[in-house]
């Protein structure tokens, strides 16, 4: 049986709305999964920062990282610091992330990557 595709990511957020059009355009079945509803779980959390690194996973483009305060923003020097902060603030997480079958992860939206890893 094949893994179901599992996007997370918050349903506002462009780049997931996005997301969730080309894999809708691409008749991909996938189970998304709202942080903002159902939180961010740690198990996977940890499969993210273990497969793709915290250093990718940590969104500091983003508006919620840009409202953190100086010293919050320097305390994340690490996987550790970086993954109590995303478990706090699910908004630091960059997105989306798709979680392909059980091992393979990818964080953010690109389109000749995703295509690939269909085909």
């Amino acid at each position: 049986m094949k893994h179901p595709i599992t996007l997370y990511g918050i349903p506002n957020c462009d780049t997931v709305k996005k997301a969730r059009a080309w894999l809708a355009e691409h008749q991909v079945e996938v189970q998304f999964h709202d942080f903002k509803k159902l939180g961010v779980p740690e198990a996977r959390l940890d499969h993210w920062l273990a497969s793709a690194g915290w250093e990718k996973l940590l969104n500091r483009q983003g508006t919620t990282w840009r409202k953190l305060d100086a010293a919050t923003q320097a305390a994340v020097t690490d996987a550790a610091s970086a993954r109590a902060l995303m478990l706090a603030q699910a908004s630091v997480i960059k997105r989306p992330v798709v979680e392909w079958n059980t091992r393979d992860v990818s964080v953010g939206f690109d389109a000749t990557n995703w295509l690939a890893r269909l085909n």
